[in-house]
Parts: structure tokens; sequence; C-alpha cells
């Protein structure tokens, strides 16, 4: 049974700090890129970061740049979003995506509201 478990959301200040993991079980995840979205109320989920199978390549959006960094531990089979300098319009909820050929596979998701 495939699972995407995302931890790590929740209310932070404007500034502030948050670090994401999403656990993944169920299927060979050091074959799988990894990927955060993000959906805002009103508004279209979007690509958040990127991280390839074996970390070598990361992209981001250029919203994140600079605030946010993305790792994955293949043993542990975790993604991480480390999210810095914190601001409003971060707010939403942000989902792991594991993707390899046509297997895709998502999380439930996690709340983070930035809000003073």
């Amino acid at each position: 049974q495939v699972q995407l478990v995302e931890s790590g959301g929740g209310l932070v200040q404007p500034g502030g700090s948050l670090r994401l993991s999403c656990a993944a079980s169920g299927f060979t995840f050091r074959n799988y890129a990894m990927s955060w979205y993000r959906q805002a109320p009103g508004k279209e989920r979007e690509l958040v970061a990127v991280i390839s199978t074996t970390s070598s390549n990361t992209n981001f959006a250029d919203s994140v740049k600079s605030r946010f960094t993305i790792s994955r531990d293949n043993v542990k089979k975790t993604v991480y979003l480390q999210m810095n300098s914190l601001k409003p319009e971060d707010t939403a909820v942000y989902y792991c995506n594991a993707a390899y050929l046509a297997y895709n596979y998502w999380g439930q998701g996690t709340q983070v509201t930035v809000s003073s």
C-alpha cells in the first residue's frame, strides 16, 4: 500500500521557519523524483520544489528560491522541505508528490499558515 505522509505544518509568524517532512512507504522510494506542491485557497496547485532521485538536482519556484530548500534521505525514505523567511503568501496546504514513469503518488497534505 502506497503512502506519503506529510508532517510539520502549522502556524508560524512572518519571517519564521518550518520544516516539512514526507515519509514514504509501499514503493521503491529511491527510484522516484520527489516534489512539494502547494495549494492556497481559491488557487491552483503549484509546484514549489523538486529533487531528483540522488539529490543531484533540485529546482524551485521563483517565489521560494533562496528561502526554501528541499532534501531527501533515501535510507529513511523521507523528503524534507525547509522553509525560511516565511511570508503570508506562503500560506497553503503543502502536498508531497512522488513521480516515476507513469506512477504518480500524492500525500494528504499539511496546512501551513503564516500569520501574525
